[in-house]
């Protein structure tokens, strides 16, 4: 299948091959930090905003993750949120019962905002900046909870991997909660007033971009789009997801489709519409007792 580009206001991208080898997969990887970098102002710009609502006890967990968590007072002492972005979500897993929380992402400028959140609520957070595919082996075993939230494992090029290190991270009987983007999304142009088919690979749909939608962060950057770092998404389809955590010696125990569209991805189209496709996944996989 022939793969088209697609361009928007403040936002255009064009399909790439699959990253193939380790060295393309750290290539990309390394290359939406730059891009996540230019993008994580938008988050710098609230961070007094973040600090406000969570010091109010304002969780951001979407009620999808919810359902599958359960009461984390209950359960959870460690909890490590993979791709952490500035840690809002990281710091709702603390509001909502986790003792202990640790976030990792690649980006400098999200963990230094995280770093600020923390310390200024006083939460027992800590931070790590790297790739996850690098998480410190020093956490192994550590987490009743891996966490990936939403709008994560897009920008990871080797699923394996990933589910390698979400394996390695939990204590036996430990979770690993995903809760992310449909792959669906990306047969569709989300700039459109009714449901436009995009040309793309349901199997194998990589792309690069430059620039951000503009109903994300694309106002809030003044860089020209064409002058913004180039970064990497690839559309992970769910029994990948599925089949990665298996071969990484988890059980999975609950799948889910849902309607719930989270970003807006499709601003134009009516919102009874929205509902006729799945614009988001869920998935709990477990670690077995030894």
């Amino acid at each position: 299948m022939i793969e088209e580009s697609h361009e928007a206001p403040g936002w255009r991208w064009t399909p790439v091959p699959p990253a193939q080898d380790e060295a393309e997969v750290r290539r990309r990887h390394e290359a939406n930090r730059s891009a996540w970098n230019e993008g994580a102002q938008h988050y710098t710009a609230a961070n007094d905003e973040r600090i406000a609502a969570l010091r109010a006890g304002k969780s951001t967990l979407h009620p999808v993750e919810r359902a599958m968590l359960g009461d984390l007072h209950a359960w959870c002492d460690s909890a490590i949120h993979l791709q952490c972005a500035s840690g809002e979500d990281t710091l709702s897993l603390w509001l909502e019962g986790a003792k202990r929380v640790i976030g990792v992402d690649i980006s400098d400028t999200h963990i230094a905002n995280a770093r600020l959140t923390s310390e200024a609520l006083g939460a027992p957070a800590k931070w790590y900046r790297c790739d996850v595919l690098d998480t410190p082996h020093e956490l192994d075993g550590t987490a009743d909870l891996v966490f990936t939230g939403r709008g994560a494992i897009d920008w990871i090029h080797d699923i394996e991997a990933w589910a390698e290190v979400c394996a390695r991270l939990l204590k036996p009987g430990g979770v690993v909660s995903v809760f992310d983007n449909h792959p669906v999304v990306y047969f569709f142009d989300p700039d459109a007033e009714d449901w436009r088919l995009l040309v793309v690979d349901y199997f194998l749909h990589a792309e690069s971009s430059r620039g951000w939608g503009s109903n994300y962060i694309g106002e809030t950057l003044k860089t020209p789009t064409e002058q913004q770092a180039e970064k990497f998404e690839r559309a992970w389809i769910p029994s990948e997801v599925f089949g990665a955590l298996v071969a990484a010696g988890l059980a999975v125990e609950r799948f889910g489709e849902h309607a719930d569209d989270y970003h807006e991805a499709f601003p134009n189209i009516p919102k009874e519409q929205r509902k006729q496709v799945p614009h988001t996944f869920s998935m709990l996989a477990r670690k077995p007792r030894a």
